[in-house]
């Protein structure tokens, strides 16, 4: 009789042949930034999560380079809003100030600019629109001029999530012809229109004032399109790439991460975090157990990179994990 359970009945034992392992490098620690002054605030339905202006983004901002986590992924927020999201790509805007002033403080810390325009426009859509219809291709050299931008402000990776067409292709031209040919794009190639991203939408103040983004952003129930995605945006010079949401989508992380031979990224989204936080308040679930299990699924499916709020957490967590053995 074969008897697996000799292999797990110490934890030393369990640790020696453990498949799967997290380690702070594994995460992405995303943060909001806002215009204004002495501004923290709350995103109520993502407890522990808040939204900072510039000049008090550096309390946060110590946590996570002492805690071990070394990479964040910048959201911002802009204080004016308009038609065609000039925010976006404006050499000055809050997200590119945002980056200088991380990168000054902390010039080992990897920045991660996300590119899309859904936080800058007054409509909050991804794209330009014209009679309630997302202009794919007129969007494309507006998402390049933010690449540019971010990339002079200092950010490290350039993450565009907007799901428009031949966006990848588009801003790696724009990023070599200005001279950044050294910046890896790491694409959101596989993100689905999800009912998971509400309490985003609040953190960065980007819900869609008509419609919805099922136009762009794929459909939950199809699989065999990521790959589609994933190797178009491969073809048009993605370095990395990323399915969004996490959990729910673990057979395409899996799917994908075997398939391709660049690092793939999980998102571990707002709704799985806030879910998660919920249930840990009520007291119906083990916060720690249930956070460190969810993320080394993420990393048994394929992820070599985790986006996630739990980060911080998460790295105490694995260290706490490490003292006791």
């Amino acid at each position: 009789m074969k008897r697996t359970r000799r292999l797990r009945m110490t934890r030393n034992m369990r640790s020696l042949v453990r498949e799967t392992y997290l380690h702070p490098s594994d995460f992405v620690y995303p943060m909001f930034i806002v215009e204004g002054k002495d501004k923290k605030n709350p995103v109520d339905s993502m407890p522990g999560i808040y939204q900072y202006s510039i000049d008090r983004i550096d309390e946060e901002l110590d946590r996570v380079w002492q805690s071990g986590v070394k990479s964040v992924l910048l959201f911002g927020i802009p204080a004016h809003k308009d038609e065609v999201g000039s925010g976006a790509y404006d050499p000055h805007g809050i997200v590119q100030e945002g980056i200088r002033h991380m990168k000054a403080r902390y010039p080992e810390m990897i920045v991660i600019a996300d590119i899309c325009l859904c936080e800058y426009t007054s409509h909050g859509h991804c794209g330009l629109i014209c009679d309630h219809e997302i202009l794919n291709d007129e969007t494309l050299p507006l998402l390049g001029k933010m690449a540019v931008t971010c990339a002079q402000a200092g950010a490290d990776i350039i993450a565009p999530s907007d799901m428009m067409d031949g966006r990848v292709k588009a801003i790696r031209e724009a990023l070599d012809g200005a001279g950044f040919c050294q910046i890896p794009i790491m694409s959101y190639s596989a993100k689905y229109a999800s009912a998971y991203y509400g309490p985003f939408r609040e953190a960065a103040e980007s819900a869609p004032a008509f419609g919805d983004r099922k136009s762009y952003q794929m459909d939950p129930a199809n699989g065999k399109e990521a790959i589609i995605e994933v190797e178009a945006d491969l073809d048009e010079g993605a370095d990395m790439v990323m399915v969004k949401p996490a959990l729910a989508y673990l057979d395409v992380l899996k799917e994908i991460s075997s398939r391709v031979h660049v690092p793939v990224a999980a998102y571990n989204v707002s709704g799985e975090y806030s879910m998660v936080k919920a249930a840990a308040k009520n007291g119906w679930i083990d916060e720690k157990r249930i956070v460190l299990e969810n993320l080394t699924a993420m990393k048994r499916a394929g992820a070599k990179i985790i986006i996630t709020y739990h980060a911080l957490d998460a790295v105490k967590w694995i260290n706490e994990e490490k003292e006791i053995c």
